[in-house]
């Protein structure tokens, strides 16, 4: 059947649509709303004609009769397609079609031109400017629902695809963010454990008083001072700074191992006790490096391990356990050695004032 602007009646029998449809939700089968379709003519005879025909199949129709309040009908309720005149006075459809497809929120509505027009040049520069898809008048109405039901079909596929988009990307950012949660839980579990094995190990010593508190602001400031220079570029970022600063009240750990009597001596020890003492750098060293192979090489307590096998070494080879030299001794236990020492200059201890 050919649809001319003259007929503006129902086509016959089109009720039928309807009552199957009413028929088939009474019998609880679930039934897809057909679409609203938003037609954009300037005549109004088209509009009529039109939703003579589809309304009777279950569309919702709108009209607009300008490009104008066409966009503004989309702007305020996006319709599932849009079936658009070219010629129009002021906005024509194809500055219409072009505003759609590049707005992000209107290039998924189909847009199917339905023109008088019979110029092929013109019909591809529909399609250019974003068109779905194009019906010359005077329309086949057997070919125009077939139009009709395809395009809409292919926006339901859409749509659900991105609403599947949008709810994977939903839940990447949940997921996201409860990674960084537990990251930022298991560092917290780290640093705590950490700081607490150091306290256990200078709670035998009650005269260092808060240690490995100072110990580690101290190491801190200095890698940050190296790092404005340019210093190590190599080695010392915000990174290193952060491990160095979590790592270095593990220092002394290895002095659990040291009896009280040489640990707590209030006088200067004897060669033979001072070698003892010495065993603190390889017991703490050893300990953390086991623990560090437990828990697979290069975790958080490998600077940790070097840094108490290390940190009595001296650039000239005369320090232990090893008499590492120079850049032998891990950049790490090199910061911590000069910490160590100034907070021993600057602290009172059992054998001596401190100094200013």
């Amino acid at each position: 059947m050919m649809v001319y602007l003259g007929e503006i009646e129902p086509v016959a029998g089109s009720d039928s649509d309807i009552d199957l449809r009413r028929q088939r939700c009474l019998e609880g089968e679930t039934v897809e709303s057909p679409g609203r379709i938003l037609v954009v003519d300037d005549l109004p005879e088209t509009a009529c004609i039109l939703r003579c025909f589809l309304r009777p199949k279950g569309y919702e129709i709108q009209a607009a009769y300008s490009g104008e309040e066409a966009l503004a009908r989309v702007d305020a309720e996006a319709p599932d397609l849009i079936l658009l005149d070219l010629v129009m006075p002021e906005m024509d459809g194809f500055e219409v079609c072009r505003h759609l497809k590049q707005g992000a929120q209107t290039r998924h509505i189909p847009v199917v031109i339905i023109t008088g027009l019979s110029d092929r040049d013109a019909n591809v520069a529909a399609l250019e400017a974003g068109a779905d898809d194009f019906i010359i008048k005077p329309f086949d109405v057997v070919v125009l629902e077939a139009r009709i039901h395809n395009s809409l079909k292919t926006k339901r596929l859409q749509d659900r695809l991105l609403d599947y988009q949008h709810r994977l990307e939903l839940q990447n950012e949940t997921l996201e963010h409860r990674v960084q949660e537990r990251t930022a839980q298991v560092e917290l579990i780290q640093q705590i454990t950490v700081f607490s094995l150091a306290k256990l190990a200078e709670s035998r010593d009650t005269e260092t008083g808060d240690h490995v508190s100072r110990i580690r602001a101290y190491v801190r400031e200095i890698a940050l001072e190296l790092m404005s220079r340019g210093f190590f570029p190599d080695e010392i970022d915000d990174a290193f700074v952060t491990r160095l600063y979590l790592s270095s009240p593990l220092h002394d750990i290895g002095k659990v191992g040291i009896p009280d009597r040489i640990l707590l001596k209030p006088g200067k020890l004897t060669p033979d006790e001072f070698d003892i003492m010495k065993r603190h750098a390889t017991i703490g060293g050893d300990t953390l490096r086991a623990a560090d192979l437990e828990a697979g090489q290069n975790s958080f307590l490998a600077m940790g391990r070097d840094i108490a096998y290390y940190h009595h070494e001296k650039w000239d080879g005369s320090g232990y356990p090893e008499g590492l030299k120079g850049e032998e001794i891990p950049l790490p236990a090199r910061i911590l050695a000069i910490a160590d020492v100034y907070d021993a200059l600057s602290s009172k201890r059992p054998y001596k004032e401190p100094f200013s």
